[in-house]
């Protein structure tokens, strides 16, 4: 006998009470055996109305909520001219961060992020907080920024048109906030990956540039972050493989590779096995003698032998030795 109220003696279940509860219904119900059509009951009738009101009902409380803080982030600032209005001040920023807290949970699913975007959200994101005083502010725009246009083509388009790729580039290259040129990396991330007119946007500002500035910069997260996106920038779009060698991209990754060894070095020595893989130029850029790359992977190779959790920067030392060091046959050899 089926379960929950599908026949028999069975109480029906309690209803889902927002759309993917019931979609997760639907799904488990398609997965069950199939049972003889027998006419819909009163009671089954009333259990369906109720499981579709309750679902509904649940996704209309998610879009008030988004509209409640919407309403706390588009408040006016209070001002701080005396001790009361300080402590003022200060409530009024707690209330703003829980109110992008919640707006980022929410936005976790992609038909809020979408109904955020209607509600005007993204606009208040690009004209007031990505460039907001308060730090903690700034990064919970820009991961708000990201985590909406994740996968969302409609809203990446949307945050594009309101200038967000220029002022996110600005924040990973400028912002005194090591959380901020994270999350605005995270940010830029979801605006290029898949997504053409993002890329385009990115080349345009010089994105490449502010990007290996990030790999060389102090912070180790951003550097491991950055060097990552631009692997699978090279990987997804390999004819961009031309520009960056144009800008001494192989130098600057080699330069990287010669500071003092971190698990950044893996990431490193991906991109520039991305670079290099099926694109002559960027092999013989790899050969240049000032270089000297060849010792410098053979020196690595011996350094991290036998350490398992080296082994993928292991490989990549390795597989750049065979694609540009590995000796050709010689072509008079072969004719005799």
């Amino acid at each position: 006998m089926a379960e929950g109220g599908t026949g028999g003696n069975q109480p029906p279940r309690e209803p889902p009470h927002n759309l993917q509860g019931l979609l997760q219904m639907a799904v488990t119900a398609g997965n069950a055996e199939p049972a003889p059509l027998e006419p819909m009951t009163d009671e089954r009738r009333q259990w369906l109305q109720q499981a579709m009101v309750e679902a509904f009902r649940g996704q209309l409380d998610e879009i008030e909520q988004m509209k409640e803080c919407l309403r706390v982030l588009e408040a006016a600032t209070p001002g701080t001219g005396s001790q009361e209005s300080l402590e003022e001040a200060h409530s009024d920023r707690a209330n703003r961060e829980e109110a992008f807290d919640l707006l980022a949970e929410l936005c976790e699913n992609l038909d809020n992020a979408a109904d955020f975007c209607k509600l005007e959200g993204m606009r208040l994101l690009a004209h007031r907080y990505l460039e907001h005083e308060e730090e903690e502010l700034r990064w919970r725009a820009a991961h708000l920024v990201g985590t909406c246009a994740q996968n969302v083509p409609k809203v990446q388009e949307q945050a594009l048109a309101l200038g967000c790729m220029r002022k996110l580039l600005r924040l990973l290259d400028h912002d005194p906030s090591e959380a901020v040129r994270i999350k605005a990396l995270f940010a830029i991330s979801c605006l290029v990956r898949a997504q053409e007119a993002g890329l385009l946007q990115f080349l345009r500002l010089d994105g490449f540039s502010v990007l290996m500035r990030a790999m060389q910069s102090n912070v180790q997260k951003l550097k491991v972050k950055s060097a990552f996106l631009l692997q699978n920038l090279l990987i997804d779009h390999p004819e961009q493989k031309e520009t960056l060698c144009s800008m001494g991209m192989v130098q600057q990754l080699v330069a990287l590779i010669r500071t003092e060894h971190s698990t950044f070095h893996e990431y490193v020595l991906g991109a520039l096995c991305s670079l290099v893989t099926d694109f002559p130029q960027g092999v013989r850029e790899c050969q240049q003698p000032e270089l000297a790359l060849e010792e410098l992977l053979k020196e690595r190779c011996q350094l991290l032998k036998e350490q398992e959790e080296f082994q993928e920067e292991l490989d990549f030392c390795e597989t750049l030795l065979r694609l540009c060091f590995q000796s050709q046959p010689d072509e008079n050899n072969m004719d005799r």
